[in-house]
């Protein structure tokens, strides 16, 4: 895995995270090889997934920061029963499909916010229990930016020693970027009042299933180009012969994702730009929640 050396004030820090951890066995060996052998420095781990138990020890002992990937969302079951968590579930104990059905029930008031705290709640001590000191959270589906949700998870996890969170950012125009980025900003707010940190920059949701090396190298050399000394990117690769994924319909190259982590060319445009390859955890040094440009 990449040495972290202790990042000095005057540098710039980068990290790379890569997401669902557990999804599927290619999805989780993909991101421990991608921390081995390419630039690939956090973890957000989405331990409701069916290979989470099988690999959780394999990357406590990775050396990778790891975060939750809280789940409110998506495919897989929660944790809890639906008689524990009956408003985050429909009759057969499924989550809402994504983000769309569960934010629409939220403002409608049919989500009872002590739910969300009880199964949010114990996928952290899922996380806990297996030795891992969480360095972050993030939520599936980017899920944590909505206020009413965000207000719940960022209280929980202070109240789990969890200090630093991912601010999602889009620079696309599409409705749903411009959603994304006026709800980051609000969520950025809140967490500077709320004593956490997150990176100055958020970047991958615009790309994301489609991190191509071009667009990867783009990304590095457009976070180098702003004046804040942290950013992160978020990605998802996974090895192309993955027949435990097939569920997940997404539309993701995971396998394009994971060459492209590995590239050289990759750790090239990280040390071009004078970033420092690290992790939530190296975030206090820096100081900064605000977004980058602000």
């Amino acid at each position: 895995m990449t040495d972290f050396d202790q990042i000095p004030a005057h540098r710039r820090l980068l990290i790379v995270s890569a997401d669902d951890f557990g999804l599927s066995p290619g999805v989780c060996e993909a991101i421990l090889q991608a921390g081995e052998h390419g630039i690939v420095t956090s973890v957000s781990a989405l331990v409701v997934a069916p290979a989470w138990d099988s690999y959780a020890s394999r990357l406590e002992s990775s050396g990778l920061g790891v975060g939750a990937h809280l789940c409110l969302v998506g495919e897989d079951p929660p944790l809890l029963t639906g008689d524990e968590v009956p408003t985050l579930v429909d009759s057969a104990g499924r989550l809402f499909p994504s983000w769309r059905q569960l934010i629409l029930a939220v403002v409608r008031g049919r989500v009872d916010l002590d739910d969300v705290r009880r199964e949010c709640g114990a996928q952290l001590e899922k996380l806990a229990q297996s030795g891992i000191v969480a360095s972050h959270f993030d939520a599936h589906q980017h899920v944590h930016l909505w206020p009413q949700l965000s207000h719940t998870l960022l209280s929980l996890a202070a109240e789990h020693s969890i200090d630093a969170v991912r601010a999602t950012d889009a620079e696309g125009f599409t409705p749903r970027a411009v959603a994304v980025r006026g709800l980051g900003a609000l969520f950025d707010r809140r967490v500077r009042r709320s004593g956490f940190v997150a990176p100055a920059a958020s970047r991958g949701f615009d790309d994301a299933g489609k991190l191509s090396l071009p667009n990867l190298v783009r990304t590095i050399d457009g976070l180098g180009a702003l004046r804040g000394s942290s950013a992160e990117i978020g990605s998802h690769p996974g090895l192309a012969d993955d027949p435990d994924r097939a569920r997940y319909d997404w539309g993701y190259s995971w396998s394009e994702e994971f060459d492209a982590l590995c590239s050289p060319a990759a750790l090239d445009a990280v040390r071009r730009n004078g970033f420092e390859l690290g992790t939530f955890a190296d975030l206090k040094q820096h100081g900064e929640v605000h977004r980058a440009g602000d």
